[in-house]
């Protein structure tokens, strides 16, 4: 009689398993076809973090205060400026990113007065080495004119 029971309890199993997989069958597909498609990002995504171009000059809005380094936990981002003549205040000579530091905790951003830093919408990042991953910002604001 035990034998009857695993059979019978078996065989009831196998039909509700195959009745899952049929019902799923019909269902749309949800699955990405890697890389021919991409998600797109919502408004709310944090990538990595960006200058912001000035719409006025056509460079970048950082006056080179030095808030978003102090207020980063990681030590990721190191940015430099100079005093040039004809030119009210500093202006950004280098500013790099170290993003395999990053936490993506947005104290930076929050801490930037000016508003000239942002977070970006690059989501699928892949680099042969440690080195891909350190960004040059003012390089790539330029870059994107």
């Amino acid at each position: 009689m035990a034998y009857f029971n695993e059979l019978y309890s078996g065989t009831k199993s196998l039909f509700i398993g195959m009745g899952i997989t049929i019902k799923e069958f019909f269902k749309p597909v949800v699955t990405l076809q890697y890389p021919h498609e991409s998600l797109t990002m919502t408004a709310r995504f944090r990538g990595h973090i960006e200058l912001v171009r000035d719409l006025e000059s056509g460079g970048n809005k950082c006056i080179v205060c030095g808030m978003c380094q102090k207020a980063c936990p990681s030590g990721c981002i190191t940015g430099n400026g100079e005093k040039r003549e004809g030119v009210k205040g500093k202006v950004l000579t280098e500013y790099t990113l170290d993003f395999t530091k990053c936490s993506l905790c947005g104290m930076c951003v929050e801490s930037c007065k000016p508003a000239a830093i942002q977070f970006s919408k690059d989501y699928n990042l892949a680099g042969p080495s440690r080195e891909a991953y350190i960004y040059d910002l003012l390089k790539r604001l330029e870059e994107q004119k």
